[in-house]
């Protein structure tokens, strides 16, 4: 059964994900790389209040919290308690130590998770990979390192990398760790590397009548082979004798793969393809799949995604068809995405309903409607009481969640400067036309009519063509009133109102926006998977909300 789990992932984890269950773990954590490196190790009295953890902000600080969760983890005793009262003495308190402890006992829960032949790959930068290791090590057992790898994710040709007071870091760190000695792997090939094809230009020089490049190679036997001295076609025995028996000599020839050299004095040679090779074996340095960029098919518009070619690697290597794979931070979905398409059983959790949202349109581009069936969203806000506890508790997170529902995408604007604009929907009502946009108002406290006449007013400073407002709370009849007084939006496909008012019952019932039937161009749309369609599954009824948690 696929999962999709909103909330802390530490307590997901302890809760809903049994021991030894999962086959493969990626993560990809959340770290303020681009922060002053001297202020990641700056002393901090851990006096102040934890701030609510927010998509796209690696909010990893040394605060009350992060002081709490420390005392937990030494306290639990054994070699990673050691390790983290090793970095204390090391790094003092600071925001760095931060990020250690809040990984410490999310590692641990993750080795409980993994089967005794499972693997995982921590994604990390430069930064903290070195200290990450050890607490790998400590967490897995040292033995069962398997690589440190490394990741070529840019060319690093902006002139930013030669003005800097030290040399640019173009490179992300994968650290590679298996639960056991059992833990499988599947070694890796690369036919499209410049040095795999310089290799095949060098060495298959040779083109059969079908256009296949090979190279004539030996047949001699290394060793004094008594039986296998025979003449074949005219052309005399090596010395030493042929490597293989005259049948399959003959098996061989009636197979095409013999060389007969025009001069009967030179020697008889095998036919190896290019094509038969599997490739050049993949070694810990990769720089072969390059970033995802503003130019990307895949792009996504999310900040830390991650190249599918990239999971594609991990998730080919250390596991197998029908294996769990598990992805605790899985932001725009790219782990689960590949996961899917592999064939693989998958289990995401993000802590932010916009990674939700965006993970759920993802799937739906890349694998039709059909997708929606075989997996289920466990966290989220199922009915209005549901949604009331979530505007009570984080209004920004309800807000990301009521635009999920239509599939919107927030406002780029930073908070408290969105100009009355909290998403936005594109569409094409007509063929090579222009992008027409919908601007969308989310309201979680009490509406009234001014709202309204507030999102009018937007509608037109920025040329749209269609404005909604989600509210929590019901219309009141001003409110219809204006919203007919706004007039409509005339398509090839019919009458739309310029101004819609959209409750959250009404979503939670499926009602939607009313706009012409087009692609929706919201986000940059996921490629279309190939392969057949998802199974349905039977589920089981739905399991208790989950107690959100804070992380920071």
């Amino acid at each position: 059964m696929n999962l999709l789990y909103y909330g802390d992932n530490l307590d997901v984890l302890r809760r809903h994900i049994a021991e030894n269950s999962v086959d493969l773990i990626y993560l990809d954590p959340p770290f303020k790389s681009n922060q002053d490196y001297n202020v990641l190790f700056a002393e901090k009295d851990g006096t102040r209040a934890a701030a609510q953890f927010k998509a796209f902000e690696d909010t990893w600080e040394w605060n009350q919290a992060a002081a709490a969760e420390y005392e937990a983890v030494v306290e639990a005793g054994g070699r990673v308690s050691d390790v983290m009262q090793a970095f204390r003495r090391f790094l003092g308190t600071n925001d760095m130590l931060a990020y250690l402890t809040m990984m410490a006992p999310r590692l641990v829960e993750m080795r409980r998770v993994l089967k005794p032949t499972g693997s995982i790959y921590l994604h990390c930068d430069p930064t903290a990979s070195h200290y990450l290791k050890i607490l790998l090590d400590a967490t897995f057992g040292a033995t069962n390192f398997r690589n440190e790898i490394t990741w070529k994710r840019r060319v690093g040709m902006s002139s930013a990398v030669h003005e800097s007071n030290r040399f640019g870091v173009c490179t992300d760190i994968l650290l590679f760790f298996a639960k056991s000695e059992a833990s499988p792997f599947n070694p890796q090939y690369n036919k499209n590397s410049p040095e795999y094809q310089t290799y095949i230009a060098e060495r298959f020089t040779m083109v059969d009548e079908n256009g296949r490049r090979f190279q004539a190679t030996s047949l001699v036997n290394p060793a004094f082979r008594p039986n296998l001295i025979y003449e074949y076609k005219g052309y005399k025995p090596p010395h030493n004798g042929w490597m293989i028996t005259k049948e399959k000599m003959e098996q061989w020839d009636r197979e095409g793969k013999l060389y007969f050299p025009k001069d009967k004095t030179a020697r008889l040679r095998r036919k190896s393809y290019a094509d038969e090779l599997r490739g050049m074996p993949i070694q810990n340095l990769w720089t072969d799949i390059p970033e995802i960029n503003s130019q990307a098919q895949e792009r996504l518009g999310y900040p830390t995604q991650k190249p599918e070619a990239l999971l594609e690697r991990i998730i080919h290597a250390s596991s197998n068809e029908g294996d769990t794979v598990l992805d605790p931070f899985c932001g725009c979905g790219t782990t689960i995405s590949v996961a899917q398409r592999l064939k693989r059983q998958w289990i995401g959790i993000d802590i932010t309903h916009l990674a939700i949202g965006l993970i759920k349109s993802r799937l739906r581009d890349a694998f039709g409607d059909a997708i929606s069936g075989s997996y289920r969203v466990i966290g989220e806000p199922v009915d209005l009481s549901g949604a009331s506890a979530l505007a009570k508790d984080d209004p920004y997170q309800f807000q990301w969640w009521a635009l999920g529902l239509v599939g919107a995408r927030r406002s780029e604007q930073k908070k408290g400067s969105d100009q009355g604009i909290d998403g936005r929907l594109y569409f094409h009502d007509e063929e090579n036309g222009k992008t027409k946009q919908i601007i969308l108002s989310v309201k979680s406290g009490h509406v009234n009519v001014s709202h309204l006449r507030d999102l009018r007013g937007v509608i037109e400073r920025e040329k749209a063509e269609i404005g909604v407002l989600i509210s929590l709370e019901d219309a009141t009849k001003p409110m219809r009133t204006e919203t007919t007084a706004a007039g409509f939006y005339k398509s090839p496909w019919g009458n739309h109102p310029r101004l819609q008012i959209l409750t959250i019952a009404e979503l939670l019932d499926n009602r939607r926006i009313d706009y012409p039937p087009t692609i929706n161009v919201t986000h940059r749309k996921a490629p279309r998977a190939e392969g057949p369609q998802p199974e349905q599954l039977v589920f089981a009824p739905e399991p208790p909300s989950i107690a959100r948690k804070r992380t920071d």
